[in-house]
């Protein structure tokens, strides 16, 4: 059985990643019948069409998926080779970590903490929403995403959710706002509230427990980075709902303080990692004491 031309292979995946044989083809300083000629030819040796033609634009056939899936584990793999033997010889080693945008960043330090100023570690640090760091986790250009929720696991995106730890949520405003010995109910009706936008499980968490009181809260602001939260708070906007990590500088000097009312709700934290043949060393190092 003669073995599959990964040339072949390559341009059939450089195409379908592009959904333009022009752009490629230009891309590749290529012509596009010589591309074409290409894709032909692993069309051939597979059987089976793998583009079809709507207007100017190429879709996928279902053979076309089937062997793009194959081709992106492929390509990813040999990725993860160079990297993994280009950097045997470093005398710096590299992670890259992705972080959710609206993620607090002392918690993301504190899980870094162990690394950074390291001589023989470079961090490389991204952030951006959960969709664009999960992608980044499949593509091995991440090494682990931190975000809050874990993702959807199934055969084809076989994600490693390691909870590290869960901070309890609390209201979080300027003394004068938090009266002493004001009931919980009172705080929330005379205080204008900021909160996560409703997509977050904390927000989920908070309107189960106003229903369950039978309360409307004032909301002021919703919003969905925890450091725009504590600015707000900050300014006297409101009472925030937040992790009080996000604010541990404001509440140790006095600026900010913490309702003394236990709301039940609790913010967890996941890092997120895929399968490697090589994985990176030093992440192992991070889980445990991030779960520690």
């Amino acid at each position: 059985m003669a073995a599959l031309n990964y040339n072949h292979l390559y341009y059939f995946w450089a195409v379908a990643h592009d959904g333009n044989l022009t752009r490629t083809a230009e891309r590749l300083n290529l012509s596009q019948s010589a591309l074409s000629v290409q894709i032909r030819k692993l069309e051939d040796r597979l059987g089976h069409a793998l583009f079809e033609r709507r207007g100017r634009q190429l879709h996928l056939t279902e053979a076309g998926r089937i062997a793009l899936d194959h081709a992106d584990a492929i390509f990813a793999a040999g990725a993860e080779l160079l990297g993994t033997l280009q950097q045997a010889g470093r005398t710096r080693a590299a992670l890259r970590v992705g972080a959710l945008a609206t993620l607090s960043r002392n918690f993301l330090i504190g899980f870094l903490r162990p690394v950074l100023g390291r001589p023989d570690v470079e961090v490389v640090l991204r952030s951006g929403s959960t969709a664009e760091l999960l992608q980044g986790l499949e593509t091995l250009n991440l090494d682990v995403v931190l975000i809050n929720q874990p993702p959807a696991r199934d055969s084809l995106t076989p994600f490693v959710a390691h909870r590290l730890t869960e901070q309890p949520v609390s209201l979080v405003g300027p003394p004068e706002r938090i009266a002493d010995g004001a009931g919980l109910a009172d705080l929330l009706t005379r205080q204008p509230v900021i909160l996560p936008t409703v997509n977050s499980s904390v927000r989920i968490g908070f309107d189960a427990l106003t229903d369950r009181l039978g309360l409307r809260p004032q909301i002021v602001a919703e919003v969905d980075d925890m450091a725009m939260m504590r600015l707000l708070a900050r300014e006297n906007v409101g009472l925030a709902l937040v992790p009080p990590i996000v604010v541990k500088d404001e509440l140790a000097s006095g600026l900010l303080v913490e309702a003394d009312h236990a709301l039940g709700i609790a913010e967890a934290f996941y890092a997120v990692t895929v399968a490697r043949r090589f994985p990176n060393p030093i992440l192992r190092d991070l889980l445990e004491a991030g779960a520690g």
